[in-house]
């Protein structure tokens, strides 16, 4: 594997995405930030983001299966990139992390910029201390361990990743795909992660949290009720793709109830079980994210959107809206509108 150099950031007018990379770093988790970040999509959002991998540790990188990495990045080169990125890494480095490396991330870190681990990258990001009275995750495997080592830290072992403040944190391996995408979703809107993942053939959001893959533990975490294996139910599946197709139509429990062939109670259970949320929930959620990508791809005014997604109107929209992005739909639209 090989990097390119390339101009300084702002250069360009690209956004620097930088990953640490350490000796033995898993191939899958290092390969997902390459596809998503380092391909030219400038056909879907120009300027696209300038990939930039960083030798966290001297020597030759290897990967175990054999590839070895040649790079001009080093650490130096993290604390300029607009996103510092540290890749998931093996047990030798979750256990004592390189000083230089703790270093880079806490300078970087302290210049404000947006500080992303994937899978057990977290262990780094954690003994740099940038985790401390903030919420993380990890894969759902280090669970008891990562708690026990931090317990500063809010260890949330259910969820697929976490954003918290400029800080994210992802689980394991698939999980990463999902992180990623929502970082591009951030920066260049629904419209554009959408397209991305379309390319790369995955869901561009995928429901509920990584305890529904997880094995049960002989030996618990700090928190076993939420780390109890859930497995998805498959029944659910087309009575969600059913309720996407009519978020413009009144929804309700018993009428999704009635489409999945279970009782009320069953349903709202399981549910919640395999999806995280409850069934009103995540109507909410799907409408906004409908109305986002519309906002994106149409000039529609809100009016019309409002009743494509089932809000009914735009004082219902704008409230809800703001209320899940933090934004106006106005607002969105004049971010993500053009990049779209």
């Amino acid at each position: 594997m090989s990097a390119h150099k390339a101009t300084a950031p702002g250069a360009t007018g690209r956004h620097v995405v930088a990953v640490a990379v350490t000796g033995n770093a898993p191939v899958f988790e290092l390969a997902v930030p390459c596809e998503v970040f380092g391909l030219d999509r400038s056909e879907v959002s120009d300027p696209w983001y300038e990939l930039r991998l960083c030798a966290a540790e001297p020597g030759t990188l290897r990967t175990p299966a054999g590839l070895t990495l040649h790079t001009p990045y080093g650490l130096d080169d993290l604390a300029e990139a607009d996103t510092v990125v540290v890749s998931a890494c093996e047990r030798r480095v979750q256990l004592d992390p390189p000083e230089p490396l703790l270093e880079a991330v806490r300078a970087a870190h302290a210049r404000g910029r947006r500080i992303v681990s994937l899978c057990s990258g977290a262990y780094v990001l954690a003994a740099a201390g940038l985790l401390d009275g903030r919420r993380a995750t990890t894969h759902w495997m280090n669970a008891t361990d990562f708690a026990r080592r931090f317990p500063r830290v809010t260890y949330e072992p259910h969820a697929l990743y976490v954003q918290a403040g400029t800080v994210f944190t992802s689980a394991g391996t698939g999980a990463v795909i999902d992180l990623c995408l929502h970082l591009v979703r951030q920066d260049r809107g629904a419209a554009v992660a959408n397209e991305v993942a379309r390319r790369m053939v995955v869901p561009p959001h995928r429901e509920g949290g990584q305890s529904q893959y997880a094995r049960p533990s002989a030996h618990p975490p700090l928190e076993p009720r939420a780390l109890r294996s859930r497995r998805p139910d498959a029944g659910l599946g087309p009575v969600l793709d059913w309720a996407r197709e009519r978020l413009h139509e009144p929804l309700t429990v018993p009428a999704l109830a009635r489409a999945a062939h279970l009782s009320e109670r069953t349903f709202a259970r399981r549910f919640r079980e395999v999806l995280g949320t409850t069934p009103l929930q995540w109507i909410l959620q799907e409408r906004v994210r409908l109305a986002q990508e519309l906002l994106e791809t149409t000039d529609d005014p809100v009016e019309s959107i409002a009743r494509r997604t089932g809000f009914g109107t735009a004082a219902n929209l704008r409230h809800h809206f703001a209320r899940l992005t933090t934004v106006s739909p106005q607002s969105y639209r004049q971010v993500f509108r053009s990049g779209a």
